[in-house]
C-alpha cells in the first residue's frame, strides 16, 4: 500500500457471545483468531474494523435471571463485565463491543422488522414445533436427533404459540444459488457442502417474535411479542454500523470481509442472515469461516461437566502471549481440535522457550560479548549466510499467503522455520570459535548481523500472533520505538550496524513438564468435583409415595382432552381456569399455573385430564378434574398427547 493512498478496510466480526454464564477457551479460540487477523491487516496497513459482542435476550436468560433472583438485565450486566474483562486480559483488539440491550441496537431491529413486514416477508401465524431453550431454535420432528436437539444434542420442549414469521422459503433458490455458485461465500468446503444439503430439503419460513416471554425487543405495533433471538442477534454486523439511521460507518465498512463463527451457528449465518439481507436489500457480507470445536476429554467442553478449561488461570500461570501462540498453533482452522495439557505445555516449551527464546538470549549475549553489545555491519556472505538470508526474506511472503486462508498454524510454522533455520546458522557458524580467530572478525560481524537481523523479520512476523513478545524481543535488539511495518520484514537490511541490544530476562522461561502437568490435573479433578457437587446440589431427589396396587391406579380415570379456552381466574393471580373438551362433553378444570403460562398459549394443547377427580371449588369457581403436570423443581411443564379428545390413558 502506497504511502499516502487511501487505505483499505477490512471488516472482521466474531459472533456476538451468549451471557448465559462465563466464557471458556473455546469461546476465546474464535476470539483469539479474529484478533490475530485484525492485527495482521493493520500491520499490512488496513484501516481495520473488529467487532464482538453479546446476545442477551430470549428465554434462556430469562430463566437464568428468574433462578438467581434478579432481573434479566441485572443479569446479563454482571456476565457481560465478566467477558469485556476477559477480552481485556486477553488483549483482543476490538474496536466494538455491541450489546443487543443497547438502545442503538433496539430501535435498528425494530425498523429492520418494519422494512421487511412493508415488503410482505413477515406475516403472523401460530407456530408449534419442538423448542431447544439453549439454542433458540425451532425444529420439525423429523429434525430432531434421538427426540434431541440436532444442534447441541439436549431434550427439546413442545412449545405453541401466536408468532410472526419471516418467508425464509421464498429466498431459497437465491441462498442456494450463493452457496453452489460461488464457493468463496462459506468456506471451509465441508461446511459449504452441508449447507447445500440442508437448503436443497427445503426452507419452512422462519419463527421470528415470542409471545410466551418478554424478555427482547418488542415487536413494533405489538405489545404481546418479542422478536426472536436470531433477527435480534444476527442483525448485529450492521446495527453496529448505523444502520439504517447514521451510515457512515456503514458506507464505510459494509459488506463485512468475514464472519468468524463456530461451526454450530453456521447455518444461521450462512441462509438465514444472507435471506435477511436479501429481504433488505442490503450486499451480503464476503466470507462466512466456520471454525471447529476444542475438545477435551472426549467432547465439547461444557461446564456442567466440569471439563472446561479457565482462560484466565492459563495466562496469570503462563503468560497471554504463550496462551495464544498455541491456540493459533496447534489447530488446524476449521478442523476440531483436541485440548490437552500436555501438548500444550510442550508447544510452550520446545517452540516458545527453546526455539525462539533461547535464539534472542543467546544473539544478544553473544552481540554483547563479542562486539560490546552493538550490532555489527554485515561483511560479506557466504552461501550459509546466503541460505539464511533467503528463507528470512521468504518467510513474510509464505505468511501473507496463509493468512489469507485463516491458516494460522501454518503462517507460525512459517516463521518457526526461519528461527530453526537460525538456531541452526549458530551451530553451524560457531561464533564463539570465530572469536578466538582475530582473521575470522570480519565473518563473526556478519554471523551477528544476520542474527540480529533475521530476529528483527520475526519480531514483525509475529506481531498479530504475539505483539508483546515482539516489543520485548525489539527492545532486546534497540529497536524500542522505532515503527514496526509489514513492508520492513521484506528486506534484510534493516537492523544495518550500530544498534545497541539490551539483554533482558527470558521471554518463555523453561516448563519442568513434569510437575506442571501433575498441577494442571488436579486443578482439573477439583473443577470437576465442584461441578458434581454443585450438579448433586441441584438435582431433584426423587422421593416416591408409599406403593400402590394396580387396583388402586386403575380407580383413575385419565381421558384425553383439548384446551379450547384459557383465561386467568377473576379473583386468584396463580389460578388459570381452562374449558377442556374431552369427547362431546365440557369442563371447567381450573390449575394454579399462571406463574408458568399465559392463558392464550394453552389454547389448542391436548392434554391428559383426571376425569373422575371429586369436583371442588377454587375460590368461588368449580373445577371438575385435574390436568397433569411435570414439575422438575423450577417449573411445571404440562404433559401434552396426539391422541383423540375422550380417549382413555393407561
Amino acid at each position: 500500500m502506497t504511502e499516502g493512498s487511501e487505505k483499505k478496510t477490512f471488516y472482521i466480526s466474531t459472533p456476538i457471545y451468549y451471557p448465559s454464564s462465563n466464557l471458556h477457551i473455546g469461546h476465546t479460540y474464535c476470539t483469539v483468531m479474529a484478533d490475530a487477523m485484525a492485527r495482521f491487516k493493520r500491520l499490512q496497513g488496513y484501516d481495520v474494523r473488529l467487532q464482538t459482542g453479546t446476545d442477551e435476550h430470549g428465554l434462556k436468560i430469562a430463566q437464568k435471571a428468574k433462578e438467581k433472583g434478579v432481573t434479566p438485565q441485572e443479569y446479563v450486566d454482571e456476565v457481560v463485565s465478566g467477558i469485556q474483562k476477559l477480552w481485556k486480559t486477553m488483549e483482543i483488539s476490538y474496536d466494538d463491543f455491541i450489546r443487543t440491550t443497547e438502545p442503538r441496537h433496539m430501535k435498528r431491529v425494530q425498523e429492520m422488522f418494519r422494512r421487511m413486514d412493508a415488503k410482505g416477508d413477515i406475516y403472523k401465524g401460530k407456530y408449534e414445533g419442538w423448542y431447544c431453550t439453549p439454542c433458540e431454535s425451532y425444529w420439525t420432528e423429523s429434525q430432531l436427533v434421538n427426540g434431541c436437539c440436532p444442534d447441541c444434542g439436549r431434550p427439546v420442549e413442545w412449545a405453541s404459540e401466536d408468532a410472526y414469521f419471516f418467508r425464509l422459503s421464498k429466498y431459497q433458490d437465491r441462498v442456494l444459488d450463493l452457496l453452489e455458485n460461488h464457493p468463496d461465500f462459506l468456506q471451509p468446503e465441508t461446511r459449504r457442502h452441508e449447507m447445500i444439503e440442508f437448503v436443497k430439503q427445503g426452507l419452512d419460513d422462519l419463527c421470528i417474535s415470542r409471545s410466551s416471554f418478554d424478555w427482547g425487543i418488542q415487536v413494533p405495533g405489538d405489545p404481546n411479542s418479542v422478536i426472536y433471538v436470531w433477527l435480534d442477534a444476527l442483525t448485529n454486523y450492521v446495527t453496529a454500523l448505523g444502520w439504517p439511521d447514521d451510515t457512515e460507518l456503514y458506507d464505510k465498512y459494509w459488506p463485512a470481509d468475514v464472519h468468524l463463527v463456530g461451526k454450530e451457528i453456521v447455518r444461521f449465518h450462512s441462509v438465514i442472515w444472507p435471506a435477511m439481507l436479501m429481504s433488505l436489500d442490503l450486499p451480503l457480507p464476503k466470507h462466512v469461516l466456520g471454525h471447529g470445536w476444542l475438545l477435551i476429554d472426549g467432547g465439547k467442553m461444557s461446564k456442567s461437566k466440569g471439563n472446561v478449561v479457565d482462560p484466565v488461570f492459563l495466562i496469570d500461570r503462563y503468560g497471554i502471549d504463550a496462551l495464544k501462540y498455541f491456540l493459533l498453533r496447534e489447530y488446524t482452522f476449521g478442523q476440531d481440535g483436541v485440548f490437552t495439557n500436555e501438548v500444550m505445555l510442550k508447544r510452550m516449551n520446545y517452540d516458545l522457550a527453546n526455539d525462539l527464546g533461547n535464539l534472542v538470549s543467546r544473539t544478544v549475549a553473544m552481540i554483547e560479548k563479542y562486539r560490546g553489545g552493538v550490532v555489527p555491519p554485515a561483511r560479506g556472505e557466504d552461501e550459509t549466510d546466503r541460505d539464511l538470508r533467503e528463507t528470512a526474506l521468504g518467510a513474510a511472503p509464505a505468511v501473507d499467503a496463509h493468512m489469507e486462508k485463516f491458516s494460522f498454524n501454518l503462517a507460525l510454522e512459517d516463521i518457526w522455520v526461519l528461527v530453526r533455520r537460525a538456531n541452526k546458522y549458530i551451530d553451524e557458524k560457531m561464533p564463539w570459535a570465530l572469536a578466538k580467530d582475530p582473521e575470522k572478525a570480519e565473518e563473526l560481524d556478519t554471523c551477528l548481523h544476520n542474527l540480529a537481523e533475521s530476529l528483527r523479520i520475526v519480531s514483525i512476523l509475529i506481531v498479530p500472533f504475539m505483539h508483546t513478545t515482539s516489543e520485548k524481543m525489539r527492545v532486546q535488539l534497540g529497536l524500542a520505538g522505532q515503527p514496526v511495518r509489514w513492508d520492513d520484514a521484506l528486506t534484510f537490511e534493516g537492523v544495518g550496524g550500530g544498534a545497541a541490544v539490551q539483554k533482558g530476562a527470558p521471554l518463555f522461561p523453561r516448563l519442568d513438564i513434569e510437575k506442571e502437568l501433575a498441577e494442571l490435573e488436579a486443578v482439573k479433578a477439583k473443577t470437576m468435583a465442584e461441578a458434581k457437587a454443585k450438579a448433586d446440589a441441584e438435582a431433584v431427589k426423587v422421593e416416591l409415595k408409599p406403593e400402590i396396587e394396580i387396583e388402586d391406579f386403575d380407580k383413575l380415570d385419565l381421558r384425553v382432552g383439548t384446551i379450547m379456552k384459557a383465561e386467568r381466574h377473576p379473583k386468584a393471580d396463580r389460578l388459570l381456569v381452562f374449558q377442556v373438551r374431552v369427547g362431546n362433553e365440557a369442563r371447567q378444570v381450573i390449575s394454579g399455573v399462571a406463574d408458568y403460562y399465559k392463558p392464550e398459549e394453552m389454547v389448542g394443547k391436548k392434554v391428559i385430564l383426571v376425569a373422575n377427580l371429586k369436583p371442588r371449588k377454587l375460590r368461588g369457581l368449580e373445577s371438575k378434574g385435574m390436568l397433569l403436570f411435570a414439575d422438575d423443581g423450577k417449573r411445571l411443564s404440562i404433559v401434552t398427547t396426539d391422541a383423540e379428545d375422550g380417549n382413555p390413558v393407561g
